[in-house]
């Protein structure tokens, strides 16, 4: 097991140590329109690790009809600089994503270390919200993640499990916590070391993810869960917050709060990395990362893409850090 793995099975070191995953990579690309050359991706998640992050998701192996702006994953995992302690993820939907995975790690020269050793899955919490996703039934979407994960475990790859739609339904709206339980342990039974509890559509508040999360610690203890919330309707950061009172330790978040879904009309982005660790750090939690630094990176691929900076912390920082510059430069 390489040192991230072993790092990650062993959160929270600390009790008051919060485990940020940045997202922005993946989730927060795969809908953007443009093109966003394999270049500026290897730049960005290079610059993702510069900040102290240490588990991220590279890129998704996915089809490049469904999802165009993936297309290029191979191509960016194989020409990232891997730093041995950090977590590259990856998001495997189906047997076709996970056998073109296996394939370019057979590609890989033994003394090289791989590019990934964990995959993400998915299945959603609604019947119609999986149908519009993946065109199946939520029994059939768990059927082949519990297939992918079959697969996967003899290949050595870490298991990290979504549950989508967690807090509401673009369709179907309130959604049971009850269901969300059941999937949760289906997930952790088939190996998943953590399952991100997602608030897909950013329409949940604090007592929604606490009443999904107390059906979830019905199966597994709150540190065997993660924090995924968007931030539709404002309530992303105060979501996270309690589910991290309530003893989560990890946490999706995007830089620039890049993201957002194609199945779910109107929802935002994710929230974003900026304005967790902010408050995390102002609640006595550690990180590990460099809120400034963490800034600097969601302003800078926000502007490369050429979209509004979508973190109000990061904007705060960002100004506070050239003024900062601007005094500093009149001295001289």
């Amino acid at each position: 097991m390489s040192a991230a793995a072993a790092a990650r099975r062993s959160y929270p070191q600390k009790e008051n140590f919060v485990k940020i995953i940045e997202v922005s990579a993946r989730d927060g690309l795969q809908n953007e329109k443009g093109v966003i050359s394999p270049a500026t991706k290897v730049e960005l998640i290079k610059r993702i690790v510069e900040t102290g992050i240490r588990v991220l998701e590279a890129g998704a192996f996915v089809s490049p009809k469904w999802v165009p702006q993936m297309a290029t994953t191979p191509e960016v995992v194989t020409k990232m600089k891997v730093d041995p302690n950090v977590a590259y993820s990856v998001l495997v939907p189906n047997m076709r994503g996970l056998e073109s995975l296996e394939k370019l790690l057979q590609s890989v020269p033994a003394s090289s270390p791989p590019p990934t050793d964990e995959i993400a899955l998915f299945a959603a919490a609604t019947e119609s919200f999986n149908r519009a996703n993946t065109n199946c039934s939520t029994e059939e979407a768990l059927d082949r993640v519990l297939e992918i994960c079959e697969r996967a475990k003899p290949m050595g790859l870490l298991l990290r499990g979504y549950i989508s739609c967690a807090g509401g339904c673009p369709y179907e709206g309130a959604v049971d916590p009850k269901k969300v339980g059941d999937i949760a342990k289906k997930l952790i039974e088939a190996g998943c070391y953590e399952v991100s509890i997602a608030d897909t559509i950013g329409a949940a508040t604090p007592q929604v993810m606490e009443a999904v999360l107390n059906e979830c610690t019905r199966h597994a203890d709150a540190n065997f869960y993660a924090a995924h919330c968007h931030d539709t309707f404002g309530t992303g950061l105060t979501n996270v917050l309690q589910m991290v009172k309530m003893g989560v330790r990890s946490v999706d978040s995007s830089l620039g709060g890049l993201g957002g879904c194609p199945y779910s009309p109107g929802a935002t982005g994710n929230i974003d990395t900026e304005s967790v660790v902010y408050a995390l750090h102002r609640e006595g939690y550690e990180t590990g990362i460099d809120l400034d630094k963490a800034a600097l990176v969601g302003d800078w691929i926000s502007a490369e893409i050429g979209k509004p900076n979508g973190s109000s912390a990061g904007r705060a920082i960002v100004a506070k850090l050239k003024m900062k510059e601007r005094k500093q430069e009149a001295k001289l």
